[in-house]
């Protein structure tokens, strides 16, 4: 396997060379998460590994966003960032019921790279940046209409599949009502299967206790079965993630 792996990462390099751009300052295991995400065939690799490139350079030209680019969505408080799980990536929540759709799609946008970079760092314990895994949990208690958002939903899960491959571990979603079930199969339909098999809704007791095991009681907030305090996005301090 690794006489492969080796071969494929050469025949990626090779192909992003052709297609006029240079993994000259990436790692194996940032090359090895494109070749993953695309069953190892280099070639579509090296395409994805483009697309990516050329949407960070063009979304986020100083290699990370700042608070102070993101201040609507910061102001909400909807996004918690906890510490690390039992298998040792990070966890963020997202709080449903202090989202609403936003006026700024761009701002948005910027957001959720924001947030998925922040996390990613966050697990950095001088390892090579560039290859930490995320856990995700959309908790969804107490949402309203008012609340409802498809196009977040899908910008995000989105951005994790194009852009951040091989990143998401697990994303447990909570309390579920019974009106989002139908917004959920429209999400759904934009996800590949790798993702959605990553997603579990968690509906009852063995589920929940796989979820408390599976974040570690240390990590995971009081409100779901742990022993930690929230921590919201904007007060744990990193220094910024660069490529």
């Amino acid at each position: 396997m690794e006489g492969n792996q080796e071969i494929a990462l050469t025949q990626m390099r090779k192909s992003v060379e052709k297609l006029g751009c240079s993994t000259e300052k990436y790692g194996e295991p940032t090359l090895m998460r494109f070749l993953i995400a695309r069953s190892m065939d280099p070639d579509k690799a090296a395409k994805m590994f483009v697309q990516w490139q050329k949407w960070r350079a063009s979304l986020v030209p100083n290699g990370f966003i700042s608070d102070s680019e993101v201040p609507d969505e910061l102001a909400a408080k909807k996004i918690y960032l906890q510490g690390l799980s039992t298998k040792g990536y990070p966890v963020m929540i997202v709080k449903g019921c202090n989202h609403f759709p936003s006026k700024d799609q761009l701002q948005f946008k910027k957001f959720v790279v924001h947030l998925l970079d922040k996390t990613i760092a966050s697990s950095f314990k001088g390892r090579e940046i560039g290859n930490e895994k995320l856990i995700g949990i959309l908790d969804l208690q107490n949402i309203s209409l008012k609340n409802v958002d498809a196009r977040a939903l899908i910008t995000g899960f989105q951005f994790l599949q194009s852009y951040y491959p091989e990143r998401l571990a697990k994303c447990f979603i909570l309390h579920m009502p019974w009106f989002f079930v139908s917004v959920w199969r429209l999400v759904s339909r934009f996800l590949e299967r790798a993702t959605l098999e990553k997603i579990v809704i968690v509906t009852n007791d063995d589920e929940r206790s796989d979820f408390i095991k599976e974040v570690g009681e240390e990590t995971l907030p009081e409100e779901y079965g742990g022993r930690a305090k929230l921590r919201l996005l904007q007060e744990v301090e990193l220094a910024p993630l660069e490529d």
